[in-house]
């Protein structure tokens, strides 16, 4: 998904806690306390909230704008306060919204994926994850783009190192119709995908361009070990995790029906050969 960062990003978010956000918070914290201010007192001095100044300190969120140099001179100016702040960095990885579903996925047992814009993250390559972060908005810079592919590739190694996870794909054909970069880039993409087919532990089916009860969006269903079922969708800088069970069942029903709607997995890979061959 999305999320993950299947697709291409999670601006907005806000970021997980990293050791270097705490460590400023404390520091933070510590400076306050020791010059005998209260967080609201402090907050009028940085132009912000008491709140603000709580969850900065708390490590939940980064130093605003202005806050670091308004924060200085009445916390003893010493020039701690800005050194730390050179060194406070957000944790990457997954967006905000995707990171309750990525617990989940870590342990399930069952996994299948629906996706008719992009490919799932799980199955990208650098070359296509990297051509999606290069087009992303705002603009990434060359760390953030780094970052968020180590993440990817990361989470990708559940399709291996859980050989007792089903995992499932149905991908709409055009996605593979989409240019993202050059042929090259194309024909590595379905090599991948291909080869990750051939896992015992992995069916990937293509959706051809036909009218199917998947239309609704793209989708993800999860079950755990404890044999409890979740779902998952996405939309533009959103996500939301699905725990009502018959809403569940409803898309059950529907991922059901698409897996028959769509081409076996032996047709499907025969169609990607023939896919990557013509290119």
């Amino acid at each position: 998904m999305v999320g993950d960062v299947s697709g291409a990003g999670s601006c907005g978010s806000e970021p997980e806690p990293s050791e270097s956000m705490r460590t400023f918070g404390a520091t933070l914290q510590a400076l306050r306390e020791h010059a005998g201010l209260t967080r609201e007192q402090l907050g009028d001095v940085v132009r912000y909230s008491k709140h603000t100044v709580a969850s900065v300190e708390g490590g939940r969120r980064m130093p605003p704008p202005g806050f670091v140099e308004r924060a200085e001179p009445a916390l003893g100016d010493t020039g701690a306060l800005r050194k730390s702040a050179k060194h406070v960095v957000r944790k990457p990885g997954l967006a905000r919204w995707f990171r309750e579903l990525a617990k989940l996925e870590r342990e399930a047992i069952s996994l299948y994926t629906y996706e008719c814009r992009l490919i799932p993250g799980l199955l990208q390559t650098e070359a296509y994850a990297r051509k999606l972060f290069e087009i992303e908005l705002p603009p990434l810079g060359d760390e953030q783009i780094d970052a968020r592919w180590e993440a990817r590739s990361a989470r990708q190694r559940l399709l291996r190192e859980r050989p007792n996870t089903a995992f499932s794909f149905i991908l709409d054909e055009h996605l593979f119709q989409r240019r993202m970069g050059d042929t090259e880039v194309a024909r590595d993409l379905i090599g991948h995908i291909t080869g990750i087919a051939e896992l015992r532990n992995v069916q990937i089916q293509v959706m051809p361009p036909v009218a199917h009860c998947g239309l609704h969006g793209p989708l993800v269903l999860l079950e755990t070990a404890e044999n409890q079922w979740y779902a998952y969708g996405e939309g533009q800088e959103s996500g939301q995790l699905i725990i009502d069970q018959k809403v569940v069942s409803v898309l059950q029903r529907r991922y059901a029906r698409m897996c028959a709607q769509a081409l076996t997995p032996e047709d499907s890979v025969s169609l990607l050969q023939r896919m990557r061959g013509d290119l």
